[in-house]
């Protein structure tokens, strides 16, 4: 019996095959739980995880909206930290996720904020 979460598992592999983040280039890897969304750049090469956010930060907690919302909100933040640290190209890892509603909002969120995927 596959299970949604054994199915994501098995397609998240699939995608991280071909997707890997460099020093220049990190990938942007999202993690959607039920209530919370967090996202992460992360340089394969070395291991490492340069910058995160998520919806559980105090300055996203403290807003009101929806979790689409706040998702957006997330992807923003990330990209205020990546061109801090002088990034400015993303490698987009979906996590297995559907590219629909929180994981789209944080795509868009990140866009906005000057990030290029």
């Amino acid at each position: 019996m596959v299970t949604k979460a054994l199915r994501r598992e098995k397609i998240k592999f699939r995608v991280r095959k071909k997707i890997v983040g460099t020093t220049g280039r990190p990938r942007l890897s999202v993690f959607r739980s039920n209530g919370d969304i967090y996202v992460q750049l992360i340089d394969d090469s070395e291991g490492k995880t340069l910058a995160s956010a998520s919806s559980r930060d105090k300055d996203i907690q403290a807003q009101k909206g929806t979790k689409v919302e706040k998702s957006k909100m997330v992807g923003a933040a990330i990209a205020r930290k990546a061109s801090a640290l002088g990034l400015a190209d993303v490698t987009f890892d979906r996590g297995g996720y559907l590219y629909h509603g929180r994981v789209k909002a944080v795509a868009e969120g990140a866009r906005e904020g000057g990030l290029k995927f």
